[in-house]
């Protein structure tokens, strides 16, 4: 048992920077390879870019949009059941009822879809002269927490902006997350003032390994991504990181080191919970 017991205390992430075209099927076909190619490597879960499968923009997001189940999600689905794997499906523009979501699909080794996270908080900014975005003049947002469950570890799922909101993760690591993954498309401005130090903020607070995917830069896109998809530990150290350009990195998530790492710092234990507590409003 102490073998088996050893072998679930460790999986191999693998974090999926991908290249994003104008052309839907080139997108799809160039994320089926990577989740093959990384599954060849030996991970358990793939984490795919937001907006994996349209340019990043209000004015895609319309065209691009799908059902799910849908194109999109048939190829992420047979993808995880062909390797055996966790894929999560980074996001794409949803439809539903009249309404577009910025969406994260996850299926199981099976193909089977076992969770959908809607973007919670909407990429609403304005930093004057650098930066305005603002996705609420075409999304609407998510209302839910959004977990799932694998053999090694519960994992949280969280889109782009909702790294921002220290709450969500708080909340996901009070309910046994492990593992949190963020797809997102951070750009020029926000990239390196802000990607690195929301990781590994979210990562030391709640002593959790956090991963992020983001498209690869595309200097001639309308928004161009920073990239640099990363993968943080527990005690809030950098172990993978990509550049600006297209490529797969990996991780070894070890639940024993997390659990050491809880040990030696042991903040889950040491809450005062008759002075403060965070709560999910919906329970």
């Amino acid at each position: 048992i102490s073998m088996v017991s050893r072998v679930m205390n460790k999986f191999r992430l693998a974090v999926v920077q991908l290249q994003v075209s104008s052309i839907k099927a080139e997108n799809l076909s160039r994320a089926r390879c990577r989740v093959k190619e990384a599954a060849e490597r030996g991970s358990h879960v793939v984490l795919l870019p937001e907006c994996f499968n349209s340019p990043y923009g209000t004015s895609f997001f319309s065209k691009y949009a799908e059902k799910i189940p849908g194109e999109s999600s048939v190829v992420l689905s047979e993808a995880a059941r062909e390797h055996k794997v966790y894929v999560v499906g980074g996001s794409i523009p949803e439809e539903e009822d009249g309404k577009l979501y910025n969406t994260c699909a996850v299926f199981g080794p099976d193909g089977e879809m076992i969770l959908k996270h809607r973007k919670i908080h909407l990429f609403d900014i304005n930093v004057p002269g650098k930066i305005r975005f603002q996705e609420s003049e075409t999304l609407s947002p998510g209302r839910s927490l959004s977990m799932f469950d694998t053999p090694f570890c519960k994992v949280g799922v969280g889109i782009c902006y909702d790294i921002r909101f220290a709450e969500l993760a708080q909340l996901y690591s009070r309910k046994d997350c492990q593992l949190l993954l963020y797809p997102g498309a951070f750009n020029m401005t926000t990239g390196p003032a802000h990607w690195e130090i929301l990781q590994r903020a979210r990562a030391v607070d709640n002593q959790v390994y956090v991963a992020t995917a983001s498209p690869a830069r595309d200097e001639t896109a309308s928004y161009v991504a920073w990239g640099h998809s990363t993968v943080v530990n527990p005690w809030g150290e950098v172990v993978s990181k990509a550049g600006p350009e297209e490529t797969i990195i990996y991780a070894d998530i070890d639940l024993q080191y997390l659990a050491d790492v809880r040990q030696q710092i042991p903040i889950t234990t040491q809450r005062r919970d008759d002075i403060y507590t965070v709560t999910c409003a919906q329970e």
